[in-house]
This record gives structure tokens, C-alpha cells and sequence, in this order.
């Protein structure tokens, strides 16, 4: 078995047994205690080439350190709302930080939130789905749905979907969170933490599992209309058979893509779930993209462009290897990615140079970025919500004549 299994370059499994769910973190010398494991990269003086100004800054308490929670801000109509794990729920004016509601669920918050409908949802630890008023954050309705939620829901049409660790994906009413329909995907024995939020691409739920496999699910009924492979286990042991899809899929316009751990990045065709490409890749952390490039964070915090036409690579980025690093956020024309140290660092999209940097709290980042209408907002595993703002610097010209 490997040794260079620590928290801040591999992520946490999770052993699932019938009624039986143990967290281990891959990393505490249970491999090999006599190796020495390659340490996460120090940072270098960098020039800078952006400009950073922090807006505002708000404390949610819920320290969340480890948990691999779901847990990021959301923007909807100049209002950000965010969660901590210690059950608390606040609605933020996203210009200047100043609370409009604040109520404590006494939930142990994982997932979320969502807002759509007039409503604020989120998952639970323990299970929990609930539906808060967007306007007052009075709860409209609580589910029991009796697995940990650790993917953000989604809200369509008059339905919450929700994803669940143990390979459950649910379509419950908007109105009071009675289910609609429900499909189950079995999940291997050894999983990484962490789960694939749904998507939504017209009348289709686009879902990613643990056991790599991509299904399109008809949200006005629950039935499959394809399953793909696209991460197919290889490998003796269970740990090298991982291959859990643990990154949200993007839809653009008619194609499909996708991530996956110890496997694939590829472009599937929506309506078929046909793979038109596909290129060896490992991320557990995810991606994000533009008109013509793929920014991905692989499994070795190496920040990957790759072209949507064909997965072919552009650049690459790898002072930052091994620090742990969420998803990219696109913030103009750079990049935004955290680190396990709470820092912040910003790519140029065209080149991946490092041009920007600036500290949080000192705590782990685990999940990207939020960007909107020019700001990006940024959750701590501390519960420490931080509104950012970016440009790039104006370059000085010398007068002429």
C-alpha cells in the first residue's frame, strides 16, 4: 500500500458496511510509519500581477475541520446565503456583509445551501433535509430521509433533488419535502468522502456515484434514461479499485463533463450519455470551465486547462502540489483556489502563472469558491465567510513623446 497518504493530499474514505458508516483519513501511518511522505509544496514569492481587496468578513462558527463538509455560499439576487455545521443559516448582503436573518436549525449541517422557490434547502449529518423561507429563514418543512447528505440539493421545477452517501438520489416536493421518486445506485465497500451534487440539464438529473458510473435520470419520474461507465475500477486492492465520482458534472449546450478519481475526465453526449472523449485523469476536488477550456484540480493538487474539444492539455500548474486544493473558481480572466493553510491563490487562465495571493483564517479550504457580479465569497472549515474582490493590475507605461 501506498505511504504518501496524507489528509492534505488524499482525501478520506469511507468504509460502508450494512448499518455501519466509519470515517477513516487516509494518511495516519497505518500503511508504512517508517516512510516519510512527500510534503505538501512551500511557497515561493510570487510578483504580483492582480490587485486583491477583502470586502467584508463575517463569523459563522461550526468548525468543520476533516468533515470534507458541502457546505459554500450561495448568491441569489444580491444575497448570500450561507451554513454552518453547527446548524446555524444566515441571509448576507452580498456588498457589504450586513445580516438580513440568521436562525439556528440544531442540525449538524453537511450539504448546501440551495436557493430556489422562495426557499433556502440543505442536508444534514444526520439525515436531514430542510426548506427554510428565503425572505425570513422561518422553516417551511423537514424531511427524514436517513443518510448523510455531503451534496449540495438542487431545486427544479417544483422538486428538491437530493444525493445522499449511500448511492441514493431522491426527488422530494418543494411544497413539503414528500418523495416523489427515488433511485438507488450501489456503492462499493470502500469509498472516498464525499459525493457528486446533481445537476440539471432540462427534464434530466445528471448524477455521478461512487462506483464511477453517470446516470441521466428523468426528474419528472425518477426513471434512468442511460448509465455510462465512465471510471471503471481497476486494480487489485480496494484502494487502488477507488473510483468514486465525487465532482459536480457540467452540461454545456448538448455534451456532458465529467471527473473522476483514479480514472477519467470525459465529454459524454447528453442525450445518450455516449463518451465522445476521454482522457486518463484523477480528481476528487472537480473543475470548472469556459467557452473552450476544462480548469481542473487533480487529485495532487495540480491545476490542469485542458481543451473541451478533445481533453488535450494547455498548461499545467504544479507549485501548489499537495496543498490540498478545492475546485477553481473563474473570477474574471484568473482562476481562485484554496488550500489547506486558508490560503487563496489566483491563476492567470491563460498561462496558469500565480498572480495573485492573499491569507484567510489559517484553516483549511475545502470547498471553491463563490463568484458573483465581480466578487468572489469564500468559506473557511472554521466557519469563517470572507467576501473578496480582484482586478488586475494596470501596467505602467512610459511616457512618450
Amino acid at each position: 500500500m501506498t505511504h504518501a497518504l496524507r489528509d492534505r493530499q488524499w482525501p478520506a474514505v469511507r468504509w460502508a458496511r450494512p448499518l455501519v458508516v466509519l470515517v477513516a483519513l487516509l494518511g495516519v501511518a497505518a500503511c508504512d510509519k517508517d516512510k516519510d511522505v512527500d510534503p505538501p509544496a512551500e511557497l515561493t514569492d510570487i510578483v504580483a500581477a492582480r490587485n486583491v481587496d477583502q470586502l467584508w468578513s463575517v463569523g459563522l462558527g461550526g468548525d468543520s475541520k476533516n468533515l470534507r463538509l458541502a457546505l459554500r455560499p450561495v448568491v441569489a439576487e444580491g444575497v448570500v446565503y450561507a451554513a454552518s455545521h453547527d446548524g446555524e443559516v444566515v441571509a448576507l448582503s452580498a456588498a457589504n456583509g450586513r445580516r438580513s436573518w440568521s436562525v439556528k436549525t440544531k442540525l449538524a449541517l453537511a450539504a448546501g445551501p440551495e436557493v430556489g422557490a422562495g426557499l433556502v434547502i440543505l442536508g444534514s449529518s444526520d439525515g436531514d433535509v430542510i426548506a427554510l423561507d428565503a425572505a425570513t429563514g422561518e422553516q417551511r418543512w423537514r424531511k427524514a430521509i436517513n443518510s448523510e447528505v455531503l451534496a449540495r440539493p438542487v431545486v427544479v421545477n417544483d422538486l428538491v433533488i437530493v444525493r445522499t452517501v449511500d448511492g441514493h438520489l431522491e426527488g422530494l416536493s418543494l411544497t413539503d419535502g414528500a418523495t416523489r421518486w427515488a433511485v438507488d445506485e450501489q456503492v462499493p465497500r470502500l469509498t472516498l468522502r464525499g459525493t457528486a451534487a446533481p445537476v440539471v440539464a432540462g427534464e434530466r438529473v445528471i448524477a455521478g456515484f461512487d462506483n464511477g458510473r453517470v446516470l441521466a435520470v428523468d426528474v419528472r419520474n425518477g426513471d434512468v434514461l442511460w448509465d455510462t461507465i465512465v471510471n471503471a475500477p481497476k486494480g487489485r486492492t480496494e484502494l487502488e479499485r477507488l473510483s468514486d465520482i465525487d465532482s459536480p458534472a457540467h452540461v454545456s449546450g448538448d455534451d456532458i463533463f465529467v471527473v473522476g478519481f483514479q480514472g477519467r475526465v470525459a465529454m459524454l453526449a447528453l442525450d445518450s450519455g455516449q463518451i465522445w472523449w476521454a482522457r486518463d485523469a484523477s480528481s476528487y476536488r472537480g473543475f470548472t470551465m469556459d467557452d473552450d477550456i476544462i480548469y481542473l484540480t487533480n487529485s495532487d493538487s495540480v491545476v490542469v486547462a485542458m481543451k473541451r474539444t478533445d481533453g488535450s492539455v494547455v498548461w499545467e500548474q504544479s507549485l501548489l502540489r499537495r496543498r490540498g486544493l478545492t475546485a477553481p473558481t473563474l473570477d474574471g480572466d484568473a482562476l481562485l483556489v484554496g488550500d489547506f493553510e486558508g490560503y487563496l491563490h489566483w491563476l492567470d487562465k491563460a498561462s496558469g502563472e500565480i498572480v495573485a495571493r492573499t491569507k484567510t483564517d489559517g484553516d483549511r479550504i475545502t470547498n471553491a469558491a463563490t463568484a458573483d457580479d465581480g466578487r468572489t465569497f469564500v468559506q473557511t472549515d472554521s466557519g469563517k465567510l470572507i467576501a473578496f474582490k480582484s482586478t488586475p493590475k494596470i501596467a505602467r507605461t512610459a511616457a512618450t513623446d
